[in-house]
């Protein structure tokens, strides 16, 4: 593993950033590609542990993991620094959509830009699970494990938490296979596990402690809200998001259920964590409430409240993630709970899917069996068309992810003007 300069960690955690559309199969692909494909910077061992340890913390993983590996590379000012990059390019765009969104409702075209980008998504989610699935699925019972997650997550509507602890119980029982030594130059402490959760914890809870006792009520209830989610946010905000909806609609009666449709559906599109639905929320809320420095106040909150916390997880548990790695015992269940990711990742892209091609969905019961499908009838046309494109117009840009990216947004618009497409 090499050392890259801080000049070269801006630009290539800067592109991650900007690239990390899709949810946290495609952010993990792009990070994966980036890191450990196109440059030496982190060896597959270390990449698929920072992976395992990010999926068992609360918060979005996908963040967590490029803060994982920007500590792994220069400490925690390097953490710092790929967090924010991972965080910051969807806040800015969020933001914008807010405030359109306000000023001029739904906006056809954008949406239309915006399912082509979905398409293209769909295709960047299957490349990233046959790749991972590739080097993390080593043996039948990796196999097994990772049927498992996909079987407890789709079929069961089994909470994420006890998918991944019960992975990890039978990785410490598993017997078979070698732990990977450790990276010979982990990064320096910077300091005491003590240390990082005072320093962190301060700085995630003083502000919002500042803000009851000033008597900014709206601000306040934004802050300690969101910083609840992001302790209990385990397996990514689909996980928490009819939480988020029932007490943002019906308890704080901040936004509708339309407007929290909406707020969904916008954050998906959009690069950075879908947890990035808080800062739509927020910001839209202070917006009606108070206008625009309300706006700007309440989206500042949402996402301190919501990322403040995963630095300070990142930074008080990374220095043991080799540790535990090379424990022959504890190093089969980080192993056992990669395999399961697969099966997580499997879920997602067909949860995804689904999504993408079908207005509804329904949800059939068979004793333990929770199996959700589609609405045949509620087929959305254009998006089918759009997923069938993709794979083609990723062949013809030979993996240039932006440019596919770009080319679907075309072919979303394009596709919106023939007589099948459903408004």
């Amino acid at each position: 593993m090499s050392q890259p300069s801080w000049t070269e960690m801006f630009r290539v955690f800067g592109r991650i950033g900007v690239l990390s559309f899709g949810g946290p199969a495609a952010q993990i692909a792009v990070m994966h590609k980036e890191l450990v494909e196109d440059r030496p910077w982190l060896s597959e061992e270390s990449f698929l542990r920072g992976l395992s340890f990010c999926m068992l913390l609360p918060g979005p993983e996908a963040m967590q993991l490029a803060t994982y590996t920007g500590w792994r590379m220069r400490g925690t000012a390097g953490g710092l620094l790929a967090g924010l990059l991972f965080v910051l390019p969807g806040a800015a765009v969020i933001a914008a959509l807010v405030w359109l969104y306000a000023q001029y409702g739904t906006l056809p075209a954008v949406q239309s830009a915006f399912l082509g980008i979905k398409a293209a998504v769909v295709v960047i989610i299957l490349q990233a699970l046959r790749r991972l699935a590739g080097k993390a699925l080593k043996h039948p019972l990796d196999w097994s494990l990772a049927g498992f997650g996909f079987a407890a997550l789709f079929l069961l509507n089994l909470p994420f938490p006890l998918v991944v602890l019960t992975a990890g119980c039978l990785g410490l029982m598993r017997k078979d296979g070698n732990t990977a030594a450790p990276s010979p130059n982990p990064p320096a402490r910077n300091g005491s596990t003590a240390q990082a959760i005072l320093v962190w914890g301060a700085l995630w809870l003083l502000p919002l402690i500042a803000l009851s006792l000033g008597g900014a009520a709206f601000l306040a209830d934004i802050g300690w809200f969101f910083s609840k989610l992001a302790v209990v946010t385990f397996g990514g905000a689909y996980a928490v998001l009819a939480y988020i909806s029932q007490t943002v609609v019906s308890q704080f009666g901040w936004i509708s259920a339309g407007q929290m449709i909406d707020a969904l559906g916008l954050a998906e599109t959009t690069p950075g964590p879908l947890i990035l639905v808080t800062q739509f929320v927020a910001m839209l809320s202070g917006l009606q409430a108070g206008g625009s420095g309300l706006f700007l106040a309440a989206g500042a909150v949402a996402l301190w409240a919501t990322f403040m916390p995963c630095f300070l997880w990142i930074f008080a548990a990374a220095p043991y993630v080799e540790r535990i790695a090379s424990h022959p015992r504890l190093g089969m269940a980080l192993k056992a709970v990669t395999a399961t990711v697969a099966g997580v990742i499997l879920n997602l892209s067909v949860w995804f899917l689904i999504h993408v091609a079908f207005a509804e969905t329904r949800t059939f019961d068979a004793g333990i069996l929770h199996i959700p499908a589609p609405v045949w009838s509620s087929m959305n046309t254009p998006a089918v068309v759009l997923v069938l494109l993709a794979p083609l117009a990723a062949l013809a840009v030979r993996g240039n992810m932006l440019l596919l990216l770009a080319v679907m947004a075309a072919a979303g618009l394009a596709v919106s003007e023939f007589p099948f497409a459903i408004s």
